[in-house]
């Protein structure tokens, strides 16, 4: 398989503790948003995000010709931090990102000075499975995660039995639709603000429509997580999770059962967005649990 060129963005001073941010699963590297980051950097923090390959501005991949799995996905970010001279860095990832970072934790510790996991689900959980149930109706096994809120169901069971949107107005009125869901209801939603961001998300991606391949990686090595490894963790790990989560409801808590020594912190009104209202408190949490 041919290498695949990965877009990163570096904020902060190169002799700052380093922190890795890692997206979820066809999501670009700019949903860590600038403000968030630059109470990080003023916190004396080297900050690094990223692009998951098939997203926004990184290599999209002809699938068919050159198939990969969440296995590639997750060793992209070792090659982030290689391009960036890190031996090891404090991961902070987000939602599927937060798998990632599980998986990197457990695989290679030497490289993990902190884990913090945001909107994430437990590694070896089989979130993806409860997902797909949830939306196609079936009942849940025994000991199954907790299901997504009715209305992030309903809303992507009507996406799936919707056209494509034709133009780039549709397009955009969509992602804003589905960043308004992710939104929650606990805090006021901004529309023009989100549709600045998706526009911009729209407008930076070199095929959006490639994101899709992060889906046809999950299908191709369905067992992709590792299963009961999470006591194995020795990074200083917090798990932070919103009080109005509508993808992974209490997913969190799982998280912070499963690692030894692991903090859970509720975010009042955040839901599976990282919102301005929620930018001071997440940073100050990361900051302390982030130490050089």
């Amino acid at each position: 398989m041919r290498d695949v060129n990965i877009w990163s963005e570096e904020f902060g001073a190169v002799t700052d503790t380093p922190i890795l941010l890692i997206m979820g699963s066809m999501s670009q590297g700019i949903l860590w948003p600038e403000e968030f980051i630059d109470r990080l950097v003023a916190g004396g923090r080297r900050v690094i995000r990223y692009d998951h390959r098939d997203t926004g501005m990184s290599d999209t991949v002809d699938f068919a010709a050159e198939p990969y799995t969440w296995h590639d996905i997750k060793n992209d970010g070792y090659r982030v931090m290689d391009a960036h001279g890190l031996r090891s860095a404090h991961l902070v990832a987000h939602s599927a990102g937060g798998l990632l970072a599980q998986f990197i934790a457990v695989e290679r510790p030497e490289r993990v000075r902190s884990l913090t996991v945001i909107g994430s689900s437990p590694l070896g959980g089989g979130e993806g499975q409860v997902l797909m149930r949830a939306l196609l109706g079936q009942p849940q096994t025994e000991g199954s995660l907790p299901e997504p809120a009715p209305e992030f169901t309903s809303f992507y069971r009507a996406l799936m039995a919707t056209p494509p949107p034709e133009d780039r107005r549709a397009r955009i009125d969509g992602m804003v639709a589905e960043q308004r869901l992710l939104h929650g209801t606990g805090l006021p939603f901004d529309e023009d603000e989100a549709r600045r961001l998706q526009e911009r998300i729209y407008d930076r991606a070199r095929d959006l429509s490639a994101v899709v391949n992060h889906r046809l990686a999950a299908a191709a090595e369905p067992n992709f997580e590792p299963v009961d490894v999470l006591h194995k963790v020795t990074a200083p790990t917090l798990v932070i999770e919103g009080s109005h989560e509508p993808v992974k409801p209490g997913h969190g808590a799982i998280i912070a059962e499963q690692i030894p020594g692991a903090r859970l912190m509720v975010v009042a009104g955040m839901g599976h967005t990282l919102p301005p209202e929620v930018h001071e408190e997440l940073a100050a949490a990361i900051l302390a649990h982030t130490p050089g």
